[in-house]
């Protein structure tokens, strides 16, 4: 099988592609990356040396058909996936996440190629804090930032391309991922770097807004079952009962790190900052026999902290980046 790996690059499409060649030997990789920020370019071929990476924005429908026909398989992970970004500066999701899935989905379409569409849980909007409720596959889409938004977007084409055409594709929708290779603006693995560089741990507003969290080698098994066992035109939700509120995920990396438990910084809340998440997977478990990798959120949060420990190299250059970006937006809260 050859197949193409759009955002394989990033934070979860290398580790999508770590996970494939260490379980499936016999497929043939290809990588198609526009090469922004959050994307680990130079890295790359030292990870990858056997796999091609095409460097070139999906908004360029030429490549991205060219790459498409020589596959057999599409996992479309490319996308603008950084909420206080998109608040920031919108377009470039609408770029990426819209015009650049649209090329994917009608190269697919063309030359009759299986899709698998990764998505996220930020396209259901949120939920009440005290609510019981978890996201399902027939929850009603209300995005609620740029970033989701767009994503709602291109799962719709996704939806529509298969009605309408007959496209053989799968969606999953996924809860909030960490892991190794993570970009450190992301929040567990801001907090892990600044406890490594002796900062403190930073905290928008309360820190009561709930997150359901999942390991990135999670996530990316439950892409192999979809792709393996999944009806095609289906949603698949994937999560693994990870909720947790963020100043209790602050605290845990503080204990596991040796810190005291108060050892951070309330700051100035993000503009329409989302409440809880939840995602619901009994689909994904009981009908295709998906299970969490990991024991528990803790488990995985040691590892993913270990990672960091040991490859300063790798986050050591974005670092200094990241902070002064966050230093112009942030207002500590005394």
């Amino acid at each position: 099988m050859n197949i193409l790996v759009t955002g394989g690059a990033g934070f979860i499409g290398s580790n999508f592609i770590d996970l494939t060649r260490q379980e499936r030997g016999d497929i043939d990789i290809t990588v198609l990356d526009a090469g922004n920020y959050a994307a680990d370019i130079e890295g790359f071929a030292t990870r990858f040396p056997e796999v091609e990476l095409i460097r070139a924005d999906l908004a360029d429908a030429e490549v991205t058909d060219r790459a498409v026909c020589e596959s057999d398989l599409v996992v479309h992970f490319a996308a603008e996936s950084h909420n206080d970004n998109s608040l920031h500066s919108p377009w470039p999701f609408v770029q990426s996440n819209i015009i650049g899935t649209y090329n994917v989905i009608e190269a697919c379409r063309r030359h009759d190629v299986r899709l698998h569409h990764i998505s996220s849980d930020e396209v259901y909007g949120d939920l009440e804090i005290d609510d019981p409720a978890r996201f399902t596959e027939s929850t009603a889409y209300n995005p609620s930032s740029p970033y989701s938004a767009t994503k709602a977007g291109s799962d719709m084409l996704v939806r529509a391309w298969v009605r309408s055409f007959g496209l053989r594709a799968t969606i999953s929708n996924c809860s909030n991922n960490y892991g190794p290779y993570q970009h450190v603006e992301k929040f567990i693995p801001r907090q892990i770097t600044n406890v490594l560089t002796g900062a403190r741990c930073k905290l928008y507003g309360t820190g009561l807004n709930v997150r359901d969290w999942i390991h990135v080698d999670e996530h990316n098994a439950a892409v192999w079952t979809i792709i393996d066992k999944g009806e095609i035109g289906r949603t698949y939700l994937i999560g693994a009962d990870g909720e947790k509120n963020n100043i209790s995920v602050v605290r845990t990396i503080l204990e596991l790190m040796g810190r005291e438990p108060d050892d951070f910084d309330h700051v100035t809340d993000r503009p329409g900052h989302d409440l809880r998440y939840a995602v619901d997977a009994t689909a994904l478990r009981e009908e295709l026999g998906w299970a969490p990798r990991f024991a528990d959120f803790r488990t995985g949060l040691a590892d993913t902290i270990e990672w960091y420990r040991d490859n300063r190299s790798w986050w050591e250059p974005q670092k200094t980046a990241v902070e002064a970006t966050y230093a112009a937006r942030e207002e500590v809260i005394s």
